[in-house]
C-alpha cells in the first residue's frame, strides 16, 4: 500500500468514526458473511444511499419531498429483482459521507454517481457498472467546438472545478488549452454562459443535468475518459453483490434499463441515450 493510499484509508476510517450510527440502525453493515442480504430477505427492505443534488441523477423534488432521478429508478428496479416483496428506501448522501454511512450500516448500498476505482474497491465491493460515465464537454449551442480535439489549441479556454480530477484528465488530452479553474459547478456554469470560457468539462452525468436545465447548452464529442458508475456494498456480502449483478442483467434484458435511460437522458442535447442504453 503506497503512502497516498494509506492516507486515504486513514482519512476514510476517521470519517466513519465521525459520522457514527443513525438512531435505530445496526452498526457494521456486514460483521457476518451475507448479513445484509439475509436481513433484506427477512425485512423486505433495501436502504439506498443516493445523491439529492444532481439533476437527472438524483434530485430532491421540493413539491413532493421525494428524491427523483436515474439512480433512484435503477435502485427501485434492482430492489424488485432482488426481492419482489422488498421496498426501496432512500437516504441522502454526499461524496464524502456515502462510504462511512455504508460501513457503519446506516445504508445497505450506495447508488450515487460513484465511479468504480481500484482504491475504493479496497474498502467496498462493487457491482458491475450500471452507467457508462466518462468526462465530456458542455458548450453553448453554435460553438465551433465539436470534440475535445478542437480544444487543444492556443486561444481556447476550458472551464473546470478546482480540485476535481477532471482538470488533470483534460490537461492530458488537451495540453495547449488554457484552464479556468473555478470553485464549484454553479460558478463554472455561470462563467460558461457569460462567455468566460469556450467549454466546461466534467463527467457526462453532471453535464447532462446542466444541458437538460438550459436548452442553450449541449454536450459534444462523447466521452474521453472511462469512469463507470457502480453500486457499492460493504465487504463480506457476496450474495448481495451477486444478486445485484443478476438484477442489473435482468433489467437490461427485459427492457427496463432502456426505458429508464430514455426517461432521464432521452431529451438531453448532445447526449446519445441509445448508446448509453446498450
Amino acid at each position: 500500500m503506497n503512502k497516498m493510499l494509506k492516507m486515504s484509508v486513514v482519512a476514510l476510517m476517521s470519517a466513519v468514526m465521525a459520522v457514527g450510527p443513525i438512531a435505530g440502525t445496526t452498526v457494521s453493515a456486514a460483521t457476518k458473511k451475507n448479513a445484509v442480504y439475509k436481513r433484506i430477505k427477512t425485512t423486505h427492505k433495501i436502504t439506498w444511499g443516493v445523491k439529492a443534488d444532481t439533476r437527472l441523477i438524483g434530485l430532491m423534488n421540493i413539491k413532493t419531498g421525494q428524491i427523483e432521478g436515474f439512480d433512484i429508478d435503477i435502485a427501485k428496479a434492482v430492489t424488485k429483482k432482488i426481492d419482489a416483496k422488498a421496498k426501496a428506501e432512500f437516504v441522502q448522501v454526499t461524496s464524502g459521507t456515502r462510504i462511512p454511512l455504508l460501513i457503519n450500516g446506516n445504508i445497505d448500498a450506495i447508488i450515487a454517481t460513484m465511479t468504480i476505482t481500484p482504491e475504493r474497491a479496497q474498502v467496498v465491493d462493487f457491482s458491475k457498472s450500471y452507467f457508462k460515465a466518462g468526462q465530456s464537454l458542455l458548450v453553448v449551442k453554435g460553438s465551433k467546438i465539436k470534440s475535445v480535439a478542437d480544444t487543444n489549441k492556443k486561444g481556447v479556454t476550458v472551464i473546470g472545478v478546482a480540485g476535481a480530477n477532471s482538470i488533470a484528465n483534460f490537461q492530458k488530452v488537451a495540453p495547449k488549452a488554457k484552464i479556468l479553474a473555478l470553485p464549484d459547478y454553479a460558478t463554472a456554469l455561470t462563467a460558461l454562459k457569460a462567455g468566460q470560457g469556450d467549454a466546461l468539462t466534467t463527467d457526462n452525468g453532471i453535464l447532462s443535468g446542466m444541458a437538460a436545465e438550459d436548452k442553450s447548452l449541449k454536450l459534444v464529442g462523447g466521452t474521453f475518459t472511462n469512469e463507470p458508475y457502480g453500486i457499492a456494498f460493504a465487504k463480506n456480502d457476496p450474495k448481495l453483490v451477486k444478486a445485484s449483478n443478476k438484477a442489473l442483467k435482468e433489467i437490461k434484458e427485459d427492457g427496463t434499463y432502456r426505458k429508464i435511460v430514455k426517461k432521464w437522458f432521452g431529451n438531453v442535447p448532445g447526449m446519445n441515450w441509445k448508446e448509453l442504453a446498450k
